[in-house]
């Protein structure tokens, strides 16, 4: 006679299948009665085993799925399949991200598990992750505008942009401007990386920042050290990129060398950027290329919830903050920054061979 309850033989058993038989066996031997009184379960059971084993054998004994038949709220092939294309499209953005974007009615948790059955394998990130440091209750605690990191991003090392932008003759560098208690982000793209670019972008954010109600008198526009914010390793006198931010009543400073993470804000706009917008967006040509940015920029301030802050917008971050606030301030349109460097040297007229005729310096200080 079994010493232990049928179901708890059962559950310790590692092949449930073996009891089963021998069971079967006591039954021819023994009689139904008999069989269940050793087992210690009920005729029901016996019989039910009986009947599978007549029906399939040995492998009948096993134990059989509880899985519904059918399931009134499982995608269907069609949605599965569509989930496998916005893996396919989106390549290294996360299940919450393409949900977000695309307004998907299914939990992260179903997405991911579609693309582990049916998707693609996942891309690894490039590069190394080096973790950010943890100042978000600080920075929560901050004024709007007290703190904007400005920095350039190298668009020629990205292979989905590279190719449009030799064919295109799309812009080479991306100049970023975020404030860093909101995350209101700011663009404009140039051909070149020089302290007059970044002079000029610097003028234009800060001047439609004011124009439209923002306080940058207590700002510090806070950079790296590099040659377009600072002049150059051996600058005896303020670049021209920390005498626009000055002019319009702002602090430059500079991190400390080899500081990288306190760039961090800005850092992780051009990561995401280059998955949601470089790796994704086809361009036509150069207006083409500033529209879709355009609307990224929109899209980013206005309706991207940042799970960092609590899933709040860039925009409701600044509305919470000064609820008086223009919504214009989070539409500042990105620029091409050539194009308007080329209209501010058309104001002044040429001789000889394009030389200026006023003194460099003196442009200079005119210009900004």
């Amino acid at each position: 006679m079994c010493p232990l309850g049928y179901y708890t033989l059962m559950r310790r058993s590692k092949d449930p299948r073996f009891m089963r038989y021998q069971m079967v066996v006591s039954l021819e031997e023994h009689g139904i009665r008999e069989t269940a009184r050793r087992f210690k379960t009920t005729r029901s059971t016996v019989r039910k085993w009986q009947r599978r084993y007549q029906l399939a054998g040995y492998e009948g004994l096993a134990n059989r799925s509880k899985r519904p038949h059918r399931s009134p709220r499982a995608i269907s092939s069609s949605e599965r399949a569509h989930l496998v294309d916005l893996k396919k499209r989106y390549r290294r953005l996360g299940a919450e991200a393409v949900k977000v974007l695309e307004s998907l009615p299914y939990s992260p948790k179903t997405i991911r598990k579609v693309w582990r059955e049916d998707g693609p394998p996942s891309r690894k990130r490039r590069g190394k992750y080096k973790t950010k440091q943890n100042l978000r209750e600080v920075k929560k605690q901050w004024a709007l505008f007290e703190r904007i990191v400005t920095d350039t991003k190298y668009l020629t090392d990205l292979p989905e942009y590279w190719t449009q932008m030799r064919a295109l003759d799309l812009l080479r560098f991306q100049y970023t401007a975020r404030d860093v208690t909101s995350g209101l982000l700011f663009l404009g793209f140039a051909q070149e990386r020089a302290g007059s670019y970044a002079a000029r972008f610097a003028l234009y954010i800060s001047l439609m920042l004011k124009h439209h109600g923002a306080d940058l008198s207590n700002t510090t526009n806070q950079t790296d050290n590099g040659a377009e914010f600072t002049g150059g390793w051996n600058a005896k006198r303020p670049g021209a990129f920390t005498l626009a931010v000055e002019r319009t009543g702002q602090i430059h400073e500079t991190i400390p060398p080899g500081a990288v993470r306190y760039q961090a804000d800005v850092e992780t706009v051009h990561s995401l950027m280059e998955r949601e917008f470089y790796e994704i967006e086809r361009f036509t040509d150069r207006r083409d290329f500033l529209a879709k940015a355009r609307d990224y920029q929109l899209f980013f301030n206005l309706l991207r919830p940042n799970s960092y802050k609590e899933n709040q917008t860039p925009w409701q971050i600044a509305k919470s903050k000064q609820p008086r606030i223009s919504p214009l301030i989070a539409m500042v349109p990105p620029i091409f920054i050539d194009d308007h460097l080329d209209q501010e040297l058309k104001k002044y007229p040429l001789v000889g061979h394009h030389v200026l005729t006023v003194p460099y310096s003196f442009h200079k200080k005119k210009f900004l």
